[in-house]
Protein backbone atom coordinates (compact mmCIF):
# COMPACT_ATOMS: atom_id res chain seq x y z
CA UNK A 1 0.00 0.00 0.00
CA UNK A 2 1.12 3.85 -0.67
CA UNK A 3 0.03 6.78 1.57
CA UNK A 4 0.45 9.96 -0.01
CA UNK A 5 1.02 12.72 1.97
CA UNK A 6 1.23 16.32 0.67
CA UNK A 7 3.90 18.45 2.61
CA UNK A 8 1.53 21.89 2.58
CA UNK A 9 4.60 24.44 3.18
CA UNK A 10 7.52 22.76 1.92
CA UNK A 11 10.83 22.89 3.82
CA UNK A 12 10.59 21.11 7.13
CA UNK A 13 7.06 20.17 6.38
CA UNK A 14 8.49 17.23 4.53
CA UNK A 15 10.41 15.68 7.28
CA UNK A 16 7.54 16.01 9.85
CA UNK A 17 5.43 14.05 6.83
CA UNK A 18 8.38 11.30 7.60
CA UNK A 19 7.83 11.37 11.80
CA UNK A 20 3.94 11.68 10.99
CA UNK A 21 4.11 8.58 8.85
CA UNK A 22 6.53 6.63 11.09
CA UNK A 23 3.44 7.28 13.77
CA UNK A 24 0.20 6.48 12.30
CA UNK A 25 0.86 4.24 9.65
CA UNK A 26 4.57 2.52 11.09
CA UNK A 27 6.78 0.30 8.43
CA UNK A 28 3.45 -1.42 7.53
CA UNK A 29 3.54 1.44 3.76
CA UNK A 30 5.44 3.46 1.36
CA UNK A 31 5.12 7.31 1.58
CA UNK A 32 4.83 9.52 -1.67
CA UNK A 33 5.99 13.33 0.10
CA UNK A 34 4.92 15.67 -2.35
CA UNK A 35 6.74 18.97 -1.10
CA UNK A 36 8.41 22.09 -2.33
CA UNK A 37 11.77 22.86 -3.33
CA UNK A 38 11.42 25.62 -1.23
CA UNK A 39 14.63 25.85 1.38
CA UNK A 40 15.72 29.11 3.47
CA UNK A 41 17.94 31.73 2.16
CA UNK A 42 20.87 30.01 4.30
CA UNK A 43 20.27 26.95 2.10
CA UNK A 44 19.03 28.55 -1.14
CA UNK A 45 20.63 31.63 -2.08
CA UNK A 46 17.92 31.84 -4.50
CA UNK A 47 14.57 33.46 -3.57
CA UNK A 48 11.35 31.58 -4.16
CA UNK A 49 10.81 27.85 -4.81
CA UNK A 50 12.56 25.45 -7.33
CA UNK A 51 11.37 23.79 -10.02
CA UNK A 52 12.68 20.31 -12.44
CA UNK A 53 14.59 22.72 -14.39
CA UNK A 54 16.53 23.81 -11.43
CA UNK A 55 17.73 20.27 -10.53
CA UNK A 56 19.65 17.37 -12.82
CA UNK A 57 18.77 14.29 -11.96
CA UNK A 58 14.80 14.33 -11.65
CA UNK A 59 12.87 10.94 -12.40
CA UNK A 60 9.56 10.91 -13.74
CA UNK A 61 6.40 10.16 -11.60
CA UNK A 62 3.95 10.91 -14.15
CA UNK A 63 3.67 13.27 -16.93
CA UNK A 64 3.53 16.16 -14.08
CA UNK A 65 5.36 15.48 -11.56
CA UNK A 66 9.26 14.34 -10.72
CA UNK A 67 10.61 12.50 -8.08
CA UNK A 68 13.76 13.83 -6.22
CA UNK A 69 16.20 10.79 -5.75
CA UNK A 70 19.30 10.88 -3.86
CA UNK A 71 21.97 11.55 -6.81
CA UNK A 72 19.51 14.42 -7.67
CA UNK A 73 21.47 17.82 -7.57
CA UNK A 74 20.31 21.53 -7.48
CA UNK A 75 21.89 23.83 -10.54
CA UNK A 76 23.71 26.24 -8.74
CA UNK A 77 23.34 28.78 -7.49
CA UNK A 78 20.30 26.70 -6.54
CA UNK A 79 20.41 24.85 -3.60
CA UNK A 80 18.21 22.17 -2.09
CA UNK A 81 17.82 19.61 1.26
CA UNK A 82 15.54 17.22 -0.77
CA UNK A 83 18.48 15.03 -2.10
CA UNK A 84 19.95 14.74 1.08
CA UNK A 85 16.24 13.86 2.56
CA UNK A 86 15.73 11.23 0.02
CA UNK A 87 18.75 9.72 0.94
CA UNK A 88 17.86 9.67 4.32
CA UNK A 89 14.38 8.53 4.38
CA UNK A 90 12.29 5.43 3.27
CA UNK A 91 9.85 7.63 0.99
CA UNK A 92 9.57 8.54 -2.37
CA UNK A 93 10.01 12.38 -2.35
CA UNK A 94 7.94 14.05 -5.20
CA UNK A 95 8.25 17.92 -6.10
CA UNK A 96 5.39 20.54 -6.54
CA UNK A 97 5.98 22.67 -9.37
CA UNK A 98 4.20 25.59 -8.73
CA UNK A 99 5.04 27.74 -12.01
CA UNK A 100 1.49 26.96 -13.54
CA UNK A 101 -0.08 27.79 -10.33
CA UNK A 102 -2.59 26.04 -8.00
CA UNK A 103 -4.28 24.78 -11.35
CA UNK A 104 -0.80 23.18 -11.80
CA UNK A 105 -0.14 21.97 -8.48
CA UNK A 106 -4.47 20.59 -8.90
CA UNK A 107 -2.96 18.71 -11.90
CA UNK A 108 -0.23 17.17 -10.30
CA UNK A 109 -2.27 15.81 -7.10
CA UNK A 110 -4.71 14.29 -9.68
CA UNK A 111 -2.02 12.55 -11.84
CA UNK A 112 -0.51 11.30 -8.67
CA UNK A 113 -3.77 9.98 -6.79
CA UNK A 114 -4.63 8.28 -10.29
CA UNK A 115 -1.23 6.44 -10.44
CA UNK A 116 -0.70 5.70 -6.89
CA UNK A 117 -4.23 5.17 -5.62
CA UNK A 118 -3.22 5.85 -2.47
CA UNK A 119 -4.15 4.03 0.56
CA UNK A 120 -5.09 7.54 2.22
CA UNK A 121 -3.84 11.21 1.64
CA UNK A 122 -2.84 13.61 4.19
CA UNK A 123 -2.32 17.16 3.34
CA UNK A 124 0.11 18.29 6.53
CA UNK A 125 0.69 22.00 7.89
CA UNK A 126 3.46 22.48 10.96
CA UNK A 127 2.30 25.50 12.75
CA UNK A 128 -0.99 26.29 11.16
CA UNK A 129 -0.63 29.13 9.01
CA UNK A 130 -2.60 27.25 6.83
CA UNK A 131 -5.82 28.39 8.78
CA UNK A 132 -4.64 31.91 8.17
CA UNK A 133 -7.37 34.33 7.33
CA UNK A 134 -4.68 36.64 5.52
CA UNK A 135 -5.09 39.83 8.00
CA UNK A 136 -2.89 38.49 10.98
CA UNK A 137 -0.03 40.78 11.68
CA UNK A 138 2.01 38.26 12.53
CA UNK A 139 1.52 36.24 9.69
CA UNK A 140 5.02 36.03 7.35
CA UNK A 141 4.53 32.84 4.97
CA UNK A 142 0.92 32.86 3.72
CA UNK A 143 1.47 31.91 0.11
CA UNK A 144 2.77 27.88 0.23
CA UNK A 145 0.08 26.60 2.29
CA UNK A 146 -2.48 28.85 0.45
CA UNK A 147 -1.54 27.36 -2.79
CA UNK A 148 -1.37 23.59 -1.43
CA UNK A 149 -4.57 23.94 0.47
CA UNK A 150 -6.22 25.57 -2.62
CA UNK A 151 -5.07 22.49 -5.20
CA UNK A 152 -6.14 19.91 -2.53
CA UNK A 153 -9.80 21.50 -2.00
CA UNK A 154 -10.26 20.51 -5.86
CA UNK A 155 -9.23 17.08 -5.90
CA UNK A 156 -12.10 14.33 -6.34
CA UNK A 157 -10.44 12.30 -3.80
CA UNK A 158 -10.49 12.22 -0.24
CA UNK A 159 -8.07 14.55 1.54
CA UNK A 160 -7.65 14.69 5.07
CA UNK A 161 -5.69 18.46 6.52
CA UNK A 162 -3.70 17.84 9.69
CA UNK A 163 -2.21 20.73 11.62
CA UNK A 164 0.75 19.53 13.52
CA UNK A 165 2.73 21.73 16.01
CA UNK A 166 -0.16 24.02 16.41
CA UNK A 167 1.82 27.62 17.03
CA UNK A 168 5.29 26.53 16.50
CA UNK A 169 5.62 28.30 13.04
CA UNK A 170 5.41 31.47 15.15
CA UNK A 171 3.31 32.74 12.54
CA UNK A 172 -0.11 32.45 14.14
CA UNK A 173 -0.80 32.47 18.17
CA UNK A 174 -2.11 28.89 19.56
CA UNK A 175 -5.09 30.81 20.72
CA UNK A 176 -5.95 32.11 17.59
CA UNK A 177 -5.75 28.37 16.07
CA UNK A 178 -7.57 26.52 19.11
CA UNK A 179 -10.95 27.14 17.88
CA UNK A 180 -10.50 25.61 14.45
CA UNK A 181 -9.04 22.57 15.28
CA UNK A 182 -10.54 19.51 15.48
CA UNK A 183 -10.30 15.95 16.59
CA UNK A 184 -6.82 14.93 18.10
CA UNK A 185 -5.19 12.44 15.81
CA UNK A 186 -1.92 11.84 17.79
CA UNK A 187 0.67 13.10 20.26
CA UNK A 188 4.43 12.99 19.33
CA UNK A 189 6.71 11.19 21.49
CA UNK A 190 10.14 10.63 21.80
CA UNK A 191 9.64 7.24 20.18
CA UNK A 192 8.13 8.74 17.32
CA UNK A 193 11.04 11.53 16.49
CA UNK A 194 13.29 8.30 16.33
CA UNK A 195 12.09 7.99 12.31
CA UNK A 196 13.69 11.29 11.87
CA UNK A 197 16.58 12.16 14.60
CA UNK A 198 19.17 12.12 11.99
CA UNK A 199 17.79 14.34 9.54
CA UNK A 200 17.51 17.27 12.90
CA UNK A 201 21.05 16.97 13.22
CA UNK A 202 21.65 19.42 9.78
CA UNK A 203 18.37 19.93 8.81
CA UNK A 204 17.62 23.52 9.57
CA UNK A 205 13.60 23.71 9.62
CA UNK A 206 12.90 25.50 12.52
CA UNK A 207 8.95 24.58 13.34
CA UNK A 208 9.76 20.60 12.89
CA UNK A 209 12.88 21.33 15.05
CA UNK A 210 10.48 22.37 17.93
CA UNK A 211 7.75 20.03 17.19
CA UNK A 212 10.47 17.25 17.82
CA UNK A 213 11.80 19.21 20.81
CA UNK A 214 8.40 18.84 22.19
CA UNK A 215 7.60 15.60 21.62
CA UNK A 216 10.82 14.79 23.70
CA UNK A 217 9.24 17.02 26.59
CA UNK A 218 11.51 20.10 25.79
CA UNK A 219 9.28 22.98 27.79
CA UNK A 220 9.85 27.00 27.83
CA UNK A 221 10.21 29.49 25.40
CA UNK A 222 11.88 29.16 22.33
CA UNK A 223 13.08 32.02 20.19
CA UNK A 224 13.36 31.92 15.94
CA UNK A 225 13.67 33.18 13.32
CA UNK A 226 15.85 36.40 12.07
CA UNK A 227 13.32 38.67 13.97
CA UNK A 228 13.54 36.24 17.37
CA UNK A 229 9.94 35.39 17.65
CA UNK A 230 8.81 33.99 20.71
CA UNK A 231 7.26 30.48 20.46
CA UNK A 232 5.76 28.91 23.54
CA UNK A 233 6.21 25.49 23.98
CA UNK A 234 3.69 23.50 25.76
CA UNK A 235 2.10 19.89 26.57
CA UNK A 236 -0.37 21.37 23.21
CA UNK A 237 2.76 21.84 21.04
CA UNK A 238 3.45 18.33 19.96
CA UNK A 239 -0.08 17.31 18.92
CA UNK A 240 -1.78 16.42 15.46
CA UNK A 241 -5.38 18.01 14.84
CA UNK A 242 -7.34 16.93 11.91
CA UNK A 243 -9.28 20.47 10.30
CA UNK A 244 -11.86 20.18 8.05
CA UNK A 245 -10.66 20.84 5.18
CA UNK A 246 -13.47 23.23 3.65
CA UNK A 247 -13.82 25.18 6.46
CA UNK A 248 -10.08 25.79 6.03
CA UNK A 249 -10.90 26.98 2.85
CA UNK A 250 -13.53 28.79 3.73
CA UNK A 251 -11.37 30.50 6.33
CA UNK A 252 -7.80 31.31 4.40
CA UNK A 253 -9.04 34.39 2.11
CA UNK A 254 -6.44 33.74 -0.24
CA UNK A 255 -6.83 30.34 -0.73
CA UNK A 256 -9.78 31.18 -2.16
CA UNK A 257 -8.24 34.12 -4.10
CA UNK A 258 -5.91 31.67 -5.80
CA UNK A 259 -8.18 28.91 -6.78
CA UNK A 260 -8.01 29.84 -10.57
CA UNK A 261 -4.17 30.64 -10.98
CA UNK A 262 -2.76 29.46 -13.48
CA UNK A 263 1.03 31.05 -12.86
CA UNK A 264 3.06 31.55 -9.37
CA UNK A 265 3.20 35.40 -10.17
CA UNK A 266 -0.46 35.38 -10.32
CA UNK A 267 -0.73 33.60 -6.96
CA UNK A 268 1.87 36.51 -5.54
CA UNK A 269 -0.04 38.95 -6.61
CA UNK A 270 -2.74 38.06 -4.98
CA UNK A 271 -0.90 37.56 -1.99
CA UNK A 272 0.14 41.59 -2.09
CA UNK A 273 -3.26 42.34 -2.40
CA UNK A 274 -4.62 40.23 0.61
CA UNK A 275 -2.15 39.76 3.30
CA UNK A 276 0.04 42.91 2.02
CA UNK A 277 3.05 41.40 1.44
CA UNK A 278 4.72 37.97 -0.61
CA UNK A 279 7.43 35.80 1.22
CA UNK A 280 9.13 35.83 -2.16
CA UNK A 281 9.42 39.50 -2.31
CA UNK A 282 10.73 39.36 1.72
CA UNK A 283 13.22 36.49 0.32
CA UNK A 284 14.04 39.12 -2.45
CA UNK A 285 14.94 41.84 -0.39
CA UNK A 286 16.77 39.84 2.35
CA UNK A 287 18.92 38.39 -0.47
CA UNK A 288 20.11 41.94 -1.57
CA UNK A 289 20.76 42.68 1.57
CA UNK A 290 22.63 39.21 2.06
CA UNK A 291 24.64 40.40 -0.44
CA UNK A 292 25.84 43.63 1.02
CA UNK A 293 26.95 41.72 4.19
CA UNK A 294 30.19 41.00 5.22
CA UNK A 295 29.97 37.94 7.31
CA UNK A 296 32.11 37.73 10.52
CA UNK A 297 34.61 35.09 10.41
CA UNK A 298 33.56 32.42 13.10
CA UNK A 299 36.52 33.03 15.79
CA UNK A 300 35.10 30.63 19.04
CA UNK A 301 35.88 33.13 21.54
CA UNK A 302 34.81 36.24 20.22
CA UNK A 303 31.60 33.73 19.35
CA UNK A 304 31.33 32.49 22.87
CA UNK A 305 31.22 36.12 24.62
CA UNK A 306 29.06 37.13 22.49
CA UNK A 307 26.23 34.05 23.30
CA UNK A 308 26.71 34.93 26.47
CA UNK A 309 26.06 38.15 26.33
CA UNK A 310 22.79 37.15 23.68
CA UNK A 311 21.71 34.47 26.11
CA UNK A 312 21.94 37.05 29.53
CA UNK A 313 19.55 39.30 26.78
CA UNK A 314 17.38 36.66 26.13
CA UNK A 315 16.63 35.12 29.73
CA UNK A 316 15.44 38.61 30.46
CA UNK A 317 12.90 38.41 28.07
CA UNK A 318 11.66 34.90 29.55
CA UNK A 319 13.67 32.87 26.69
CA UNK A 320 14.34 29.05 27.64
CA UNK A 321 15.52 27.83 24.26
CA UNK A 322 16.56 29.19 20.81
CA UNK A 323 17.01 27.55 17.30
CA UNK A 324 20.53 27.51 15.07
CA UNK A 325 19.06 29.60 12.53
CA UNK A 326 18.32 32.34 15.03
CA UNK A 327 22.03 31.86 16.69
CA UNK A 328 23.29 32.20 13.45
CA UNK A 329 21.77 34.84 12.85
CA UNK A 330 22.20 36.75 16.15
CA UNK A 331 25.93 36.13 15.89
CA UNK A 332 25.92 38.10 12.52
CA UNK A 333 27.28 34.90 10.79
CA UNK A 334 26.78 33.51 7.26
CA UNK A 335 24.17 30.41 6.55
CA UNK A 336 27.26 28.61 5.69
CA UNK A 337 28.50 29.09 8.83
CA UNK A 338 25.27 27.05 10.81
CA UNK A 339 26.87 23.75 10.83
CA UNK A 340 29.92 24.86 12.12
CA UNK A 341 29.03 27.13 14.80
CA UNK A 342 26.69 24.05 16.51
CA UNK A 343 29.42 21.96 16.40
CA UNK A 344 31.63 24.31 18.17
CA UNK A 345 28.99 24.82 20.70
CA UNK A 346 27.67 21.33 21.40
CA UNK A 347 31.60 20.65 21.46
CA UNK A 348 31.91 23.11 24.22
CA UNK A 349 28.74 23.67 26.05
CA UNK A 350 27.36 20.28 24.69
CA UNK A 351 25.22 20.08 28.10
CA UNK A 352 23.02 23.21 26.48
CA UNK A 353 22.24 21.19 23.88
CA UNK A 354 18.48 20.23 23.87
CA UNK A 355 18.30 18.23 20.51
CA UNK A 356 17.85 19.77 18.29
CA UNK A 357 17.49 23.54 19.96
CA UNK A 358 19.74 25.49 22.20
CA UNK A 359 18.93 25.99 25.76
CA UNK A 360 19.53 28.89 27.85
CA UNK A 361 20.77 27.53 30.99
CA UNK A 362 19.63 30.14 34.04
Amino acid sequence: MTRLIVAAGGGGDAVAAAMLHAALYGNEDHAVILTYAWDRLLIDPVPGPRGPDNFTGLHPLTPAVRAVPAEARPIAPAGSTLPRLAAELPHTLALIDPRHGVEGITHQLEELVEHLSPESIDLLDVGGDILARGDEPTLKSPLADAITLAASCQVNAPIRLLVAGPGLDGELPLDDLRSTLGPLVHTFTAKDVESISSMLEWHPSEATGMLAATARGVRGTCEMRDAGLPVPLTDEAPTVHEVDLDEALHRNQLARAILTTATLDEAEAHSRNICGHSEIDYERNKALWLKEQRPTKLDADSVLAQLDQFETEARGRGVTHTTFRHLTEVLNLDGSQRDELRRLLINSRGDQHAAPLWSLHP
